[in-house]
This record gives C-alpha cells, sequence and structure tokens, in this order.
C-alpha cells in the first residue's frame, strides 16, 4: 500500500461510513441533541441517559470534519451539538458541565469530572477553529480558567480528578468502575493536554504557554516510565505510581499527542528533546502488536488482554504514522498501513455503519457493547482519518 492510497481510503471511510452514521442515526429529532445509545445489536435507545464525553466529541468531530471538508452538513452538526451542549450540559450556577444528563435535557449527574471539561474544551476550541466564532473561543478560555482555578494542584504539580457540582474535591474520582480511585491519572492529563494544545492553536496566552509546557513535562519526567518508556497510568497526589498496567493504546496515543503539543508550543530545543522520547514510546508500544497488525488492548500482572479495541487500533494508525514522520523509518509506516489494514478487514461494520466496540482474538465482533453511547464516540476514528488526510498533504 502507497501512502497515497492509505490517506484515499480512509478518507472514503470517514466520508462514507462514520460520519453519515453519526449525522443519519444519531440526532434525536424529539429531544434534540443525539441519542445517548445505540447498542451493539444497532438498537436506538431513546431515553438512554446523553453523556457529556459523548456529546463533547460529537461537537469536536463535525468541527474538526467541516474544517478540512467545508461539507455544510458536517456544519450543521457542529452547530447542532454546540447549541444543545450549551443549553443542556453547562452548570448556569457553578460552572463547568455536567457529566450525564438525561434523554429530555435534565442533570442526571452533575459532578465536574475534570477529563470532561477538558474533552469541552477541545470541542470549542475546534468549533472556533472551524467556524471563526468568538463565542467558542470565549467559552473554551472559560473552561481553561475553571480547570486552573479548581483543579491543578500549586503544591505537588498536576491536576486532580473530579469534583461535586460545587467544586468540592470527591472521595470517588474515577471515570469508570475499572480505574483505580487515585487523585491523579495518566488518562486526563493527556486529554488536558491535548485540549490546552489545540487552545494555544489560537490563543497564545502566556498562561497557557506555562501550563502546556508544564503538563508536557509531567509526561516526559513522570508519567512516561523512565525504565520501561511505557506509561504509568495511575498515581497519588505525590506522583507515586498506583499501577502496573500497560496500555498499548494509550502508549502509542502519548506518542503522537505529546510531540504535537511540543510542536504547537513552539520551543525547538524542548521539540527536539520530546521527539527522542515520543519515538521511545511508539517503539514500546510495538510490544501490543500482533501478526495480524492489530494492537491488543493491555497487560498487567502477566495477563494478556488480547481484545482489539476500536480506538486502540485507531491510534495506532496515527502514532505509527507519526513515528515514520519522525525517525524515516519503513517499519513505523508499514505498521500503521498494517493496523489500517486489520480495521478495514474486521473492525468495520459494513453492514451496519460505524465500527464494532472490539474484535475478539478469534474475529467474533463484539455486540455487547455499544456502537454509540456514553464512551463509544466518533472521535478517535474520525481523528484517525482526518489525522491521515492532514500528514500526508503535507
Amino acid at each position: 500500500m502507497t501512502i497515497g492510497k492509505l490517506k484515499s481510503e480512509v478518507r472514503a471511510e470517514l466520508i462514507n461510513n462514520i460520519l453519515p452514521f453519526w449525522s443519519e442515526r444519531m440526532p434525536d429529532e424529539k429531544h434534540r441533541g443525539f441519542y445517548g445509545q445505540i447498542d451493539g445489536n444497532d438498537r436506538i435507545i431513546p431515553e438512554a441517559d446523553k453523556g457529556g464525553i459523548l456529546n463533547a466529541r460529537i461537537l469536536w468531530t463535525f468541527s474538526s470534519a467541516y474544517l478540512q471538508e467545508k461539507n455544510p452538513v458536517y456544519l450543521k452538526m457542529a452547530n447542532r451539538a454546540k447549541e444543545y451542549i450549551l443549553k443542556h450540559f453547562f452548570d448556569p450556577e457553578y460552572g463547568g458541565t455536567y457529566w450525564t444528563i438525561s434523554f429530555d435535557g435534565k442533570p442526571v449527574d452533575t459532578k465536574k469530572q475534570i477529563y470532561s471539561q477538558a474533552f469541552f474544551l477541545y470541542a470549542f476550541t475546534e468549533h472556533y477553529r472551524a467556524t471563526g466564532d468568538e463565542s467558542s473561543l470565549h467559552t473554551a478560555i472559560q473552561l481553561f480558567q475553571l480547570i486552573e482555578k479548581h483543579s491543578f494542584d500549586n503544591e505537588l504539580n498536576g491536576y486532580f480528578e473530579a469534583y461535586s457540582r460545587d467544586w468540592i474535591l470527591l472521595e470517588d474520582l474515577r471515570l469508570s468502575a475499572k480505574d483505580e480511585n487515585e487523585k491523579k491519572t495518566m488518562n486526563t492529563h493527556l486529554h488536558i493536554l491535548e485540549a490546552y494544545t489545540n487552545l494555544y492553536r489560537v490563543w497564545k496566552d502566556d498562561w497557557l504557554a506555562t501550563q502546556l509546557r508544564n503538563l508536557i513535562e509531567i509526561f516526559t519526567v513522570k508519567i512516561v516510565n523512565q525504565k520501561t518508556k511505557h506509561l504509568d497510568l495511575f498515581f497519588d497526589e505525590n506522583w507515586n505510581a498506583k499501577s502496573t498496567i500497560v496500555s498499548y493504546g494509550h502508549d502509542i496515543e502519548a506518542s503522537w499527542l505529546i510531540n504535537e503539543a511540543a510542536s504547537v508550543l513552539g520551543d525547538q530545543e524542548l521539540l527536539s528533546e520530546v521527539q527522542q522520547i515520543c519515538i521511545k514510546v511508539a517503539e514500546s508500544a510495538c510490544g501490543g502488536l500482533q501478526p495480524d497488525g492489530s494492537l491488543v488492548y493491555e497487560f498487567d500482572k502477566g495477563i494478556l488482554d488480547t481484545d482489539r479495541h476500536w480506538w486502540v487500533q485507531a491510534e495506532g494508525v496515527v502514532g505509527f504514522l507519526n513515528a515514520f514522520e519522525l525517525t524515516g523509518k519503513s517499519h513505523f509506516l508499514e505498521k500503521a498501513q498494517n493496523c489500517w489494514n486489520f480495521i478495514s478487514a474486521n473492525l468495520i461494520d459494513r453492514a451496519g455503519g460505524e465500527w464494532f466496540w472490539s474484535i475478539s482474538d478469534i474475529g467474533i465482533p463484539n455486540r455487547n457493547e455499544d456502537k454509540a453511547g456514553f464512551w463509544k464516540c466518533p472521535y478517535h476514528n474520525s481523528r484517525m482519518c482526518l489525522e491521515v488526510m492532514m500528514r500526508v498533504e503535507k
């Protein structure tokens, strides 16, 4: 496969499958916004709660797609998402956004998860980039200031995880039941990094630059394990690692997001240092590669989770392509292409649209998990397509 053919195939997947699924099947015409769930058997669950993560990622996806493609349908979907989010997810009394709302737009879980605040920041920044709408930039800046006010640890550095509606640090800080209940996590820091990078593209603020640089250094010094070059995932407030899990998807995702952050920041000396670390992180992620080109999920305490999750494969394509760009080594390009070949042959649901949540190691699609829902969003796979399209144009 040539790199031009890779671009052609992922663009066709984005335009003909992923985005039509979300623009045609997900809009909730009765209660506005978007449905909260389509299950693994392609059934719409009209009264499912609507998650903040899902809605922020829909806003980001259609904004980013419009930025590149200028299709008015994408602009319509982005504006629909923005309007609904502002009306139903933002807390008019205490600021920030709710975790979940009901199918008809009422607050359900009002906690302020910083991971979620970061995604809304990321999405509103992208809407501004796509449309020039100053109100979106203003909203993104407000979210940045809110995260810094409530979540930043001025004593020990980094960001705390989760708060009550009125900004009291919670005892249960977890994003999901499978996570460790620790005060600082790789995952939240990664997506604050991602959001601040996007905001700095359009708002060259000194405070933001300082905090973005600090986040890059948190990753290179504290989160990237200095021995293994994998990411440590959970930490106490003093930055003691509290987990031995290796997450191959997060490794390869971080390998390009950290590089992107340093590139946008524009400090060439820092960028040179960061790129060498990112290459090593990408190399460590190769430990999860399988003969079929896919990346397995994670490894912990001698047990390998061999499921091939949709988002891990999507990040694999971008991360290995990024490593190829940094090194010129053809084996990284081959890994990106092989990962895409696996996606094309196994994960894309050519009958029902979109992608399956995951594929087992014997090739069985996972229909027990959502096709679209709280965590199953258009962000990872759409972003993969858009990143490849953009990078190949260089």
